[in-house]
């Protein structure tokens, strides 16, 4: 009846929204006496840098290092101590739910805990650690920015005054120039990129086009050509937006690693249902399958050698990516708390997921197997290895 008895559903709906809305204006009161009680494992002395990125759009099919006939990640796929997680599903196809949960110890199986704790960005500054978020998104008006705004330092860069100007995702590098020089003996950055949302020919300049013609007048089937090279052109800005990042690292010659996901995917005319953008009602295969990578300096894996084996032992296994990026940035940045379970973490010898759920428009759990896939993706999850929920 809540779901497809109209006009109840509406109603319970709108009653919802309103009931979210309330508990977000009231999550200052909410999470007020939370804490992680969280402590660093690591020496004191240990220069370390940790970067969080998080995606936007980027579906892993299109990535060449996911096997993608185009070369569209070169840098990437040269990249030594680098790690890809080929079966990953997101838990939301909207970013407002994603994020916050990629940013937080809540996912689908326990989305409430959401409005009563703070982000892993504060589990850091616990931990000693000095905190910075920068994104090229505006305000989101939800956990995005709440979150974003509980580090030391934040900025969104669209929300800036002065003359109106289109920032790519290259710009946030001067961001993280600037944070590094200050000299932060224990630094956590965490990135919230453009990525490759629609307008994707806004994503990059026109200098860095590789696939071409690049144009379409709107957004239609007819124009799949060029949308599809527009958007392989934004997931090769990605590329060179994460070597350059790696790059900044090893020069710090830190322990430190950067752990990268997308929020959600992105279908883009792919088949019969001609189906466009994402944050449908029943997501599909092109929304759910997203890129997981971890890099490590190699400061990083002479300290603790046994990690890289652990990434590359989870490396081929089923993963959440909601449910595993805070637990895995927590391990690995020996970051201690109560609330860690590194069962749930891609870096530990001990990760196990017995299941995987997507979150519902009433914020519940359910089983992938039941939101309504069809035929059309159940054929791509077997024929690209992943397991079928």
């Amino acid at each position: 009846v809540q779901n497809d008895v109209f006009p109840l559903n509406a109603c319970y709906n709108a009653y919802l929204a309103y009931e979210r809305s309330v508990d977000v204006a009231h999550y200052d009161e909410t999470s007020a006496g939370f804490s992680y009680q969280a402590r660093p494992t690591h020496p004191d002395a240990m220069n370390e840098v940790y970067v969080l990125v998080v995606g936007e759009t980027s579906r892993a099919c299109n990535w060449g290092l996911y096997g993608y006939e185009r070369l569209t990640t070169p840098r990437l796929q040269k990249q030594k101590n680098l790690v890809h997680f080929t079966d990953v599903l997101t838990q939301a196809n909207a970013t407002h739910k994603s994020v916050p949960m990629l940013l937080s110890l809540a996912s689908a199986e326990n989305y409430d805990r959401i409005y009563k704790e703070r982000s892993v960005i504060t589990a850091f500054k616990e931990a000693g650690f000095y905190t910075a978020y920068f994104s090229n998104q505006k305000y989101n008006h939800s956990f995005v920015d709440i979150f974003g705004q509980e580090a030391d330092t934040t900025l969104f860069l669209k929300e800036q005054g002065g003359p109106k100007r289109d920032y790519n995702d290259l710009d946030l590098l001067t961001c993280v120039d600037g944070v590094m020089r200050d000299g932060h003996r224990k630094l956590l950055v965490v990135l919230h990129t453009y990525g490759s949302h629609f307008n994707y020919r806004e994503r990059y300049p026109s200098s860095a086009a590789v696939y071409v013609p690049d144009k379409y007048t709107d957004a239609g089937v007819r124009n799949r050509k060029a949308l599809l090279n527009a958007y392989d052109n934004t997931i090769v800005q990605t590329d060179r937006l994460l070597s350059e990042l790696i790059r900044r690292l090893e020069r710090s010659r830190a322990v430190s690693a950067l752990v990268y996901t997308s929020d959600h995917g992105e279908d883009i005319f792919d088949d019969d249902r001609r189906l466009f953008l994402h944050s449908s009602p029943v997501p599909s295969y092109y929304q759910l399958h997203v890129p997981f990578l971890v890099w490590l300096s190699e400061p990083y894996v002479e300290n603790y050698p046994e990690i890289p084996g652990y990434l590359k032992e989870n490396s081929h296994r089923p993963v959440s990516s909601n449910l595993s990026f805070a637990y895995t940035a927590l391990q690995l940045a020996g970051i201690f708390t109560p609330y860690r379970a590194d069962s749930l973490s891609v870096a530990s010898d001990g990760y196990r997921l017995t299941h995987r759920y997507y979150i519902d428009d009433h914020n519940e759990p359910r089983s992938y197997s039941d939101i309504g896939l069809r035929e059309e993706d159940e054929i791509q999850f077997r024929q690209r290895g992943l397991s079928f929920p």
